[in-house]
């Protein structure tokens, strides 16, 4: 088993490399990190429970690479809107009362994280690993000739109330500050963009635009993906449940996993979480603690039946903030609307109302555009951290923060808490990841845990 030295260092040279990597988790985030990883070199394996890649959080997502627009959920105006929302069954954020302690600490360290100061910082570190993360995937998509019904044509946020639309030109200038071309629009402009949006000409407001980002199906870039680590040597252990981690003093001694009823033992020389909302529930009994907690989303994904009244562009809806995007390959058309979060434990179940609250809402922008009698519903956790930035670099014990310190896990890394970014900076991340593996410091601006 390997031994390295406990340091923060990025250029160690006494840090050996290890050999064997074993990535946990086989959705966007773990799937580009084994990528990466053995692009790099290393001898990857990849764990998961479900039968193929990202078939839970990345299954049916927004597809929104929105690097432009991934503002924190904590900022200042979310404990009103949030407060305002209290008891509405279809509001885009929903906490459900609960006596989970875990629950109400997260709630408690999320407005803490909504000062303008922090908000701020917050934001910073969010665009930087997503210009960084777009850029890497769009190498891929040329590289790898990836097809994941992409869309290149930007992103457009479209308003409806003054007021929200107003609050929007100052985190677009501070957007442009920060790299990120993104530019107000009228709504003549916006329906000149895209004309499906006329529906709404009496009531729109304004938008604003980026032509830099992109929308795709995370599902399928992730199979894709799969596909291209398997050629490349990467082993997949799928249907196989993680049941514990044994540590040894700094390191993690091996694994015990589950599959077809029978227990074995896994072991690699590091170990990479990327567990999304389930990572937490695994680090907890060896005393490292994650700041996440799962924030369910819905989305509904329609056939289309007139594709001139569909949009083409990638859409934000700020009145009920939801994302809409489009996926075209020539064996299906479809639109896909997703959005909302509720605050709900680890429940996955489907409610009623909010499945018809996406429904309805997208029958009032496109009409009869899009076949609405057999939609596919679905939702998902996804894994949010208090201030939404990720938690990407050295697991150490005791209490996850950004800028903590504690003693180190030696051999075990983290690539997890994306929330509702994960397609936006899984490329990133797991570039960056890979890079710090083998004591390289990426070129960009980011509070890596553990350095």
């Amino acid at each position: 088993m390997l031994h390295v030295t406990n340091t923060n260092n990025y250029h160690d040279k006494n840090k050996l490399l290890p050999k064997k990597i074993t990535v946990l988790g086989a959705g966007v985030t773990g799937v580009t990190t084994a990528w990466y990883l053995t692009c790099a070199g290393f001898d990857v394996t990849v764990i998961d429970r479900k039968s193929a890649a990202a078939l839970e959080t990345s299954f049916a997502n927004g597809g929104q690479i929105s690097v432009c627009h991934a503002t924190p959920w904590a900022n200042p105006a979310t404990p009103l809107k949030a407060f305002k929302w209290l008891g509405q069954k279809e509001a885009p954020l929903l906490f459900h009362l609960s006596t989970n302690f875990e629950q109400w600490q997260f709630i408690w360290r999320f407005l803490g994280q909504c000062r303008s100061t922090l908000a701020d910082k917050n934001l910073v570190q969010m665009v930087n690993l997503g210009l960084y993360s777009r850029a890497a995937l769009k190498t891929l998509i040329t590289e790898l000739s990836l097809n994941f019904s992409q869309r290149l044509q930007g992103i457009l946020h479209f308003y409806t109330n003054q007021q929200e639309y107003q609050a929007a030109f100052g985190p677009t200038k501070r957007m442009s500050q920060l790299g990120c071309y993104r530019q107000i629009i009228t709504p003549k402009e916006a329906i000149n963009l895209e004309p499906s949006l006329a529906i709404l000409q009496d009531k729109l407001v304004g938008a604003t635009f980026t032509n830099d980002d992109l929308s795709g199906n995370a599902h399928i870039f992730t199979q894709e993906l799969a596909k291209h680590c398997q050629k490349a040597g990467v082993t997949f252990l799928f249907d196989t449940h993680i049941k514990q981690i044994h540590h040894k003093n700094n390191l993690i001694d091996y694994l015990c996993l589950e599959r077809d009823c029978h227990e074995f033992t896994h072991q690699s020389d590091a170990y990479v979480v990327c567990l999304a909302s389930f990572g937490k529930q695994l680090l907890d009994p060896i005393g490292v603690y994650l700041p996440i907690f799962p924030a369910k989303g819905y989305s509904a994904t329609f056939a289309v039946k007139d594709a001139s009244g569909v949009p083409q562009i990638s859409l934000i809806d700020d009145e009920y903030k939801l994302v809409m995007s489009r996926f075209t390959n020539p064996e299906s058309d479809v639109l896909r609307v997703a959005g909302t979060a509720e605050f709900h434990g680890y429940d996955t179940q489907l409610t009623l109302s909010r499945c018809q609250a996406l429904t309805k809402r997208t029958q009032s922008l496109f009409g009869e555009a899009l076949d609405y009698q057999t939609p596919n519903y679905w939702t998902g956790l996804r894994p949010m951290t208090p201030s939404n930035v990720p938690l990407i670099g050295r697991a150490h014990f005791g209490k996850i923060r950004h800028g903590s310190t504690g003693r180190l896990v030696d051999n075990l890394w983290l690539n997890t808490g994306h929330g509702t970014l994960g397609f936006t900076h899984a490329c990133g991340s797991a570039k960056a990841l890979s890079l710090l593996i083998q004591n390289q410091k990426p070129d960009f601006n980011f509070q890596f845990v553990g350095y």
